[in-house]
């Protein structure tokens, strides 16, 4: 960061008065300019035994698979969020939202909040802006090896062993 958002002026790096971390400040007005992790929202969305997934179309990783995923908007709940990435990627409307998981990315400023939602209907679905291909898959031809992210990839791995048992579970971690 170099300017000022609040009056265009140069920041500087410093620890403000009362703080314990270095901010960009501005040198002209004194704004401090916080920066602070964004939130990832989506859904694993699901009929029957099969799930959605979503090729992406743009970058990063585009081509490579995930699940229904995007930045929080302002003014949006995480769970109107979560729908609101799936019927934009997906075209695709999910009920019974249940929060399912909260993964921490420190290094990169994030923090994923996922839902498992069930589908309206085994059709209801189709290629949004931000995808190439969307199709529901079963377990055995989720393509591993073309997963976009590796939260991606850890979140489906946890759901389909938890499937097994019936037993879901809220979880918080972090990948480093």
């Amino acid at each position: 960061m170099k300017f000022c958002t609040h009056c265009g002026g140069q920041v500087t790096l410093t620890i403000p008065a009362g703080d314990n971390r270095q901010r960009h400040v501005c040198t002209h007005c004194g704004e401090i300019q916080y920066q602070n992790p964004k939130i990832v929202t989506g859904c694993i969305p699901i009929w029957e035994e099969r799930l959605l997934l979503c090729k992406r179309a743009i970058e990063p990783r585009k081509g490579y698979w995930t699940i229904p995923a995007g930045f929080l908007e302002n003014g949006e709940s995480i769970e109107q969020g979560a729908a609101r990435e799936t019927r934009e990627e997906a075209r695709a409307e999910v009920v019974d939202q249940h929060l399912y998981q909260i993964y921490n990315i420190p290094r990169i400023g994030q923090v994923y909040t996922l839902f498992r939602g069930q589908l309206r209907g085994p059709e209801d679905f189709g290629v949004g802006e931000e995808s190439l291909e969307v199709k529901l898959v079963e377990e055995k031809d989720i393509p591993w090896n073309e997963i976009a992210f590796k939260v991606i990839h850890c979140t489906l791995l946890r759901f389909l062993s938890e499937r097994r048992t019936g037993d879901f579970n809220f979880m918080v971690d972090s990948i480093h």
